[in-house]
């Protein structure tokens, strides 16, 4: 029973310092703390993809248990598995768009540092979401500005922890990180639409194959 109580503790001591404490400290001194997050090994793929993980599921909580004052959508409407490519696929994206401009541009950091970067800056949108969706229940019509205010300072503090993430893990000066900032933009918006392309023409194929198909067993019957 000791064994298992003192694991318990250990874990939520591992919760509490590595999955709360050390965001926190990197949003607070972002330079510093994406310096231990590449140089000293702070960051841990599991905990960026728990992040991920939970952005899903925040989502989809939101969908549904958002207040009315904000939340006009039907549940009939949600869509998980939506929800799922909405939140991997952009964090895919934006990891692959920047570690593509980044090895143009002599980044200093490889992919897996900057999933993990991209993952861990997540934090505060999660926590701004958790909070805006909690108050949306207890909040009037005339203070919706305030859950407004909540969201936007999450995505604020994403964006801003992006930015230091990339200055720190590529050893950028503030020109080269905006240029890079502005051309992993671009280059997602290529990738969003290659793949796009890609699935219509999976989609055009599977229909025309699906057609072969129906024609074949048709016959087969008659």
């Amino acid at each position: 029973m000791k064994k298992i109580l003192a694991k318990i503790v250990q874990f939520l001591k591992f919760i509490r310092d590595e999955v709360i404490k050390f965001p926190a400290y990197i949003l607070i001194h972002p330079l510093k703390g994406f310096e231990e997050f590449k140089r000293y090994g702070r960051g841990k793929v599991g905990i960026g993809v728990a992040f991920v993980i939970i952005t899903v599921i925040l989502n989809i909580l939101k969908f549904q248990y958002s207040g009315f004052v904000v939340n006009d959508t039907n549940i009939r409407d949600l869509k998980s598995f939506a929800q799922v490519i909405y939140v991997i696929g952009a964090v895919l994206v934006i990891s692959v768009a920047n570690w593509s401009v980044t090895t143009l541009f002599d980044g200093k950091g490889n992919y897996k540092y900057i999933f993990m970067m991209v993952c861990y800056c997540l934090y505060p949108y999660i926590w701004a979401n958790l909070i805006g969706m909690v108050l949306s229940n207890v909040l009037a019509t005339e203070e919706v500005m305030i859950y407004r205010l909540i969201i936007g300072i999450g995505w604020f503090l994403t964006g801003y922890l992006f930015f230091f993430g990339i200055i720190s893990i590529h050893e950028y000066g503030l020109g080269q990180c905006l240029l890079t900032i502005l051309f992993t933009l671009v280059a997602a918006l290529i990738i969003l639409f290659v793949g796009i392309l890609v699935f219509d023409l999976f989609q055009k194929i599977y229909g025309f194959l699906y057609q072969i198909y129906q024609e074949i067993t048709m016959r087969n019957l008659l």
